[in-house]
């Protein structure tokens, strides 16, 4: 596996998604400062509304946990593993590192 520059931090936005094109893949990257984390990366596409959207869903805090509300049909993905919490649906997830205000994400090519 394999560290990728992906975009500058400052190209991110505080508790917010932002779509991203990672080896042919669309990205779900979220900035969230208050999370030990600080960067998460989910798959964009949503498995129950069939689309990509989940970085225009509305990141929440919810039972413990950082998660995205998917702006279709609203079910809460966890940002760290990427669970469904009311269904039974998962969207890949990966590593990420913040380093000098430069965001990585970690894939196998």
């Amino acid at each position: 596996m394999q560290w990728h520059l992906i975009c500058k931090q400052s190209d991110l936005v505080i508790d917010a998604g932002v779509a991203a094109m990672v080896n042919g893949q669309q990205v779900a990257l979220f900035y969230v400062p208050e999370a030990s984390e600080q960067v998460f990366a989910i798959g964009n596409w949503d498995p129950i509304g069939k689309a990509n959207v989940l970085s225009r869903g509305l990141v929440t805090h919810l039972n413990g946990q950082w998660s995205v509300a998917s702006p279709l049909y609203k079910q809460h993905y966890d940002l760290a593993n990427g669970c469904c919490v009311e269904q039974e649906a998962k969207v890949p997830v990966w590593p990420t590192k913040l380093v000098d205000g430069k965001v990585y994400i970690r894939q196998s090519n």
